[in-house]
């Protein structure tokens, strides 16, 4: 009788300790598939297969906005900060930015506008930015089917304008972008504040 409890009781514990490394193995698991959904945000890599774009660790969002009889509409995603030194850092000065994550965020009106005084036809356009420290370079590109700004070519800008940064009290942890009144394009991120004035031609 002893032996058979002792067998017993032995087997007992090993069915314990191995359900705890199935466990320990399963988390780690989980963890290493978040930690690489976050990095693919920032990178040349397109999802393979459908997903559920909200659950992204950069999910998207619309910024939609008018301006006399004109409609802007913002495609985008919002990485977060997270604690982290965003613009000269995780975005460094003086290299072309997608302007979020993900996709290329786009940008489209119906009607031709005036993007700081110039011209620039109704269109769908990919939205990137060269930031710099004292002025950041605004781009509209012809291209809006692009993952990130891999595959980005200066030779299909349709426009560059030149706008200046300006520094925020407050901490925008997402980046942010908002048509707001008057026809005046707003991206904040981290505490750097960049807008652009949109009229119509």
């Amino acid at each position: 009788m002893m032996k058979k409890i002792k067998y017993f009781t032995i087997q007992f514990f090993l069915v314990l300790i191995a359900a705890f490394l199935a466990f320990a193995c399963g988390s780690n698991e989980q963890t290493a598939s978040s930690e690489t959904a976050e990095n693919t945000s920032m990178t040349n890599e397109a999802p393979k297969e459908e997903e559920d774009k909200s659950k992204r660790p950069s999910p998207p969002a619309k910024a939609e906005g008018k301006v006399d009889d004109i409609n802007i509409v913002i495609d985008y995603s919002q990485p977060a900060t997270k604690g982290r030194t965003i613009f000269g850092d995780v975005v460094p000065y003086g290299e072309i930015w997608r302007t979020g994550a993900n996709e290329a965020t786009t940008i489209s009106f119906d009607k031709d506008v005036f993007i700081e005084g110039q011209k620039l036809v109704a269109g769908t356009y990919s939205l990137f930015t060269i930031p710099n420290e004292k002025e950041w370079t605004v781009i509209f590109n012809k291209n809006p089917k692009l993952w990130g700004a891999f595959e980005y070519k200066q030779e299909e800008d349709a426009l560059r304008v030149n706008v200046k940064p300006s520094k925020e009290a407050d901490l925008t942890e997402r980046f942010t972008i908002t048509v707001e009144e008057g026809g005046v394009v707003t991206m904040k991120w981290e505490n750097t504040k960049v807008s652009f004035k949109v009229t119509k031609a």
